[in-house]
């Protein structure tokens, strides 16, 4: 194993300074050659924590090792835009569900997760670019974090599928009245999203009465 990590030190440091080489001789106005350098870096630090199994220690570096990469390709090509913050937020999550490990798994810290990333997001929309409410966006996906959680603990699938429903139908017309107000689009996926909820309640309803109707004939 050891051997294995040595290799990969040496291989990714080789390759690094060939394609370091390569981009300052024929295209030196361009750095491209961050690119394929963040892979190389990643490689033997993958190997050595996956061997030692330290999940939670890689985590951590690899975040940071990211977010600095990120930091380093806003500050080179768009330093007058600082795009990286909008970035960073859900990679600081991955060593922070890490470190919290199965507590990761509860209803709070999603409610947590869920409220922070709402605040977070939406303070960015009024500071940064508050003509277009974008943050719906980000706020819709991660409603989803405590909402199937919940459900999936109670086993409320039914619920879940009226609830969810609810939940796209609110953000499809949302969306329709911030972005196109003059034409009315969000009727067509709601008529779609309908059908999970009335799928699942036929199908609970039917399993029902077949087990019952079974039970009866038993009798």
């Amino acid at each position: 194993m050891k051997n294995l990590i040595n290799f990969s030190i040496a291989g990714s440091l080789m390759t690094m300074i060939f394609l370091g080489i390569v981009n300052y001789t024929t295209s030196p106005q361009t750095a491209w050659f961050i690119y394929p350098c963040l892979l190389l870096l990643l490689w033997p630090i993958t190997l050595f924590f996956m061997i030692k199994k330290m999940y939670k220690q890689y985590s951590l570096i690899c975040s940071a090792i990211i977010i600095a990469f990120l930091i380093i390709e806003n500050y080179l090509y768009s330093p007058e835009h600082l795009w990286f913050i909008y970035v960073i937020y859900p990679i600081i999550w991955w060593p922070i569900l890490m470190y919290l490990d199965e507590k990761a798994k509860t209803l709070k810290i999603a409610l947590i997760g869920f409220a922070t990333t709402i605040i977070y997001y939406s303070l960015l929309n009024i500071i940064l670019s508050h003509p277009y409410p974008w943050a719906i966006y980000p706020a819709f996906l991660v409603t989803w974090w405590p909402l199937a959680l919940y459900h999936a603990q109670r086993k409320t699938f039914v619920a879940f599928s009226v609830t969810a429903s609810m939940l796209i139908i609110i953000f499809f017309i949302t969306v329709n009245i911030v972005s196109t107000p003059g034409v009315i689009w969000a009727i067509y996926p709601i008529f779609v999203v309908l059908w999970w909820p009335l799928s699942m309640y036929f199908y609970v309803y039917k399993r029902k009465m077949y087990s019952s109707t079974n039970f009866t004939k038993r009798i």
